[in-house]
């Protein structure tokens, strides 16, 4: 009996996702700490206003055209596995293999590490934890969240749900304080600097990759494509309308923050939603608030990475390019429970190796060399397989493919450019998949080889 034979007996995943829940998906999970943190190191390398917004708007638009590009890949192919499907289908199994590995050893493990490292650093604010209690509550983070996606898709979409209508209604009671209490005098003194505007691409690009982090996350409902009633008309529309739910929220954040603190305060500060709320409103109420808006914030985008990333190493054993353990689906939960496991337990170590500035720099520059080269994809299966149905086709094509993927290219030299050493670091990482690939192959081929000697085609 062939290797797919055996595969086919195991429970497949629950088709239980709908465009409601692929918008929450991704809007929820997008949005972790990147808002509450990073506009500090922005302003300390943009002066104006104007620039700020420009790079915020440039990261937006990237995760938008970037969404709509696998609104078409997803829904020509509407199986589990996402990005690493992509990118097998346009280039081979090679690609779509170390793409899949870097993913388990460092670009979604290390989004999961990173959130949990925002986590403890906002936890000891609100309470008095020592170092050790610090990490020991990160680890904990993930592995409860783990604890609940092991039991099935629906009840880690429920409490996604849940954790993503709170996130979003704390971040509209700080808005409405922030715009209540708001200065515009000040927005207006920081739209253009009095010495005049001075564009410096080396800093534009640095504060780009801080801005990327934020938006970190677009891409990771593609990976729950078998999961959908209808993937090919919830897929596309719940990629666009939850990764534009938040470029306007960044943007609107923004401008509450200008609106009520000078670009100098910004500039000061690594804690800006805190220092912004506290400047409108009186008491110790309101670093608190921030505080707990952060954690509940922090925790829905860790769910939601939680959630997805076991489906790809899931589809990466179903075709045996993986530890076919991946593959089980426990037949009670219909989960990827091993899956979920290993990735939760080793995201949980990489919390202990590396600051928040250091894991979410690998995350970026590794992440962002396979997702313009999923983009790319787009015109690279155009050309090759013209023949496939494509339910929805990216609009501009082939210019905003092309304009995404030469972004991703610039973003990539950037990263490098700025960290060397966790470039060189990243890179070999993912290099290092490539002797487990080809003990994969060769284990494909002679169970191949196996099943054709007993008068068995393997699917």
């Amino acid at each position: 009996m062939s290797m797919s034979d055996n595969r086919s007996k195991s429970p497949g995943l629950l088709r239980e996702l709908r465009l409601r829940d692929a918008t929450a998906i991704v809007a929820g999970t997008i949005i972790g700490s990147g808002i509450f943190l990073v506009p500090g190191n922005i302003a300390n390398q943009l002066s104006s206003f104007a620039a700020v917004i420009l790079v915020w708007l440039t990261g937006g638009l990237l995760s938008l055209f970037g969404a709509l590009a696998l609104g078409e890949l997803g829904a020509t192919f509407p199986k589990a596995g996402g990005l690493y499907v992509y990118l097998r289908q346009a280039y081979g199994r090679t690609t779509g293999f170390l793409y899949g590995w870097a993913l388990l050893a460092l670009i979604h493990s290390g989004s999961i590490a990173t959130l949990a490292v925002a986590f403890r650093i906002y936890l000891a604010q609100i309470f008095p934890l020592t170092v050790a209690q610090q990490k020991l509550a990160g680890i904990l983070l993930i592995l409860i969240l783990t604890g609940v996606h092991c039991l099935g898709v629906k009840s880690g979409k429920n409490v996604h749900n849940v954790l993503t209508v709170a996130k979003y209604g704390g971040i509209a009671i700080m808005l409405g304080l922030l715009f209540r209490g708001a200065h515009f005098h000040l927005l207006r003194s920081s739209v253009w600097p009095h010495d005049g505007f001075h564009f410096r691409p080396a800093a534009f690009g640095i504060a780009l990759i801080a801005v990327l982090w934020a938006y970190e996350g677009w891409h990771v409902l593609s990976f729950m494509t078998g999961e959908f009633s209808n993937s090919r008309r919830d897929l596309p529309r719940g990629l666009f309308y939850g990764t534009l739910i938040v470029v306007v929220t960044y943007l609107m954040a923004n401008v509450a923050y200008y609106s009520v603190l000078s670009n100098t305060q910004i500039q000061h500060t690594q804690r800006v939603a805190a220092t912004a709320v506290s400047a409108v409103t009186s008491g110790a109420g309101a670093a608190a608030f921030i505080s707990s808006l952060i954690l509940v914030s922090i925790i829905g985008a860790t769910n939601g990475m939680i959630l997805t990333g076991p489906r790809v190493y899931y589809a990466m054993a179903e075709e045996g390019l993986f530890f076919s353990i991946f593959g089980k689906v426990n037949e009670r939960s219909r989960a990827p429970v091993f899956a979920i496991l290993v990735q939760g337990l080793w995201a949980a170590g990489l919390t202990l190796l590396g600051s928040f500035q250091e894991l979410f720099t690998y995350v970026v520059f590794v992440g962002w060399i396979f997702y313009g080269l999923t983009v790319a994809g787009v015109i690279v299966l155009r050309i090759r397989r013209p023949e496939l149905e494509r339910s929805f086709r990216v609009p501009g094509y082939p210019w905003l493919p092309a304009l995404f993927a030469i972004a991703a290219l610039g973003i990539t030299v950037s990263a490098i450019t700025a960290s060397p050493v966790h470039a060189v670091f990243g890179a070999l990482l993912v290099l290092s998949g490539l002797p487990l690939y080809a003990l994969f192959v060769a284990r494909s081929k002679s169970a191949s080889r196996t099943d054709t000697s007993q008068g068995v085609t393997a699917d």
